[in-house]
């Protein structure tokens, strides 16, 4: 039952990162990004892939959060 709440929690994150990462990117250019005032010294794919890592764990955690209030009171603590 863990592995298929898992998969209830990272596929439906994953399909919602990436929907995420061609949104944003359609707007924003990522050599044009600064950070702290200083312009990122990263590369575009770089900046493609750390982005979608970070919207993939924002939405898992979410989709956790989501399943966790979904749980009876024996299922959290058991």
């Amino acid at each position: 039952m863990r592995a298929r709440r898992w998969m209830w929690i990272t596929w439906p994150s994953f399909l919602v990162a990436g929907l995420l990462e061609m949104f944003v990117f359609a707007f924003v250019d990522p050599q044009d990004l600064h950070w702290f005032g200083h312009h990122v010294e990263l590369s575009r794919q770089a900046i493609y892939t750390m982005a979608f890592f970070a919207f993939w764990a924002m939405t898992m955690l979410s989709s956790a959060l989501t399943t966790l209030l979904g749980l009876s009171a024996e299922e959290v603590n058991d």
